[in-house]
């Protein structure tokens, strides 16, 4: 969506207000790809003046009974949202189309303000891990502490081997290598 300066639109809402063009001739002289804006600014100048055409600060919040008496006001007078927004003293017709399309989903709680960006990862306890080990029975938790001993005696028979005699270590673990790149390369 192209995003126009609050003197192209003035200058353009003049245009439309004193002069002798319409909305589509308007918008084809301007090379717009579509007259809605300009028919929202017009109604916005008429019925905020000056006002209805500034931009807004971004990241504007609004409370979650503003919403909802905005999109109740939509709902019981069958208003559209461009009148919504008008009533409302809102610029962004489409604001209030988000608005009621999480409210016809979620309700009340579609509303309410959601925080942005990504989660925390220190918040969150990895639940995964906690699935897994609720999931246990006991015998199943017993061979697993079962095989992390098994595990942990391996590691520290040959930590003692290393420190006994290093060179030998070494020499094993060479040969090793070198006879299992040789199958490598063989194939």
């Amino acid at each position: 969506m192209a995003k126009y300066s609050e003197e192209f639109k003035i200058k353009l809402v003049n245009e439309y207000l004193y002069g002798n063009l319409g909305y589509n001739s308007l918008s084809k002289k301007y090379n717009m790809p579509s007259s809605t804006p300009l028919k929202n600014w017009v109604n916005a100048y008429k019925a905020q003046g000056m006002k209805g055409l500034k931009r807004r600060k971004k990241n504007e919040k609004y409370s979650v009974q503003f919403k909802l008496d905005t999109v109740q006001f939509m709902l019981k007078t069958d208003a559209s949202y461009l009148e919504t927004a008008l009533q409302f003293d809102l610029n962004n017709p489409s604001l209030i189309a988000r608005w009621l399309k999480a409210f016809r989903e979620q309700g009340i709680e579609g509303l309410k303000s959601r925080s942005k960006g990504r989660p925390s990862m220190s918040k969150k306890p990895n639940k995964s891990k906690k699935k897994e080990e609720k999931k246990l029975s006991r015998e199943e938790e017993l061979e697993r502490e079962n095989e992390l001993l098994r595990l942990e005696n391996a590691y520290l028979k040959k930590l003692r081997a290393f420190r006994e005699n290093p060179n030998a270590f070494h020499e094993k673990h060479k040969q090793r290598w070198h006879s299992n790149s040789k199958k490598k390369g063989s194939d």
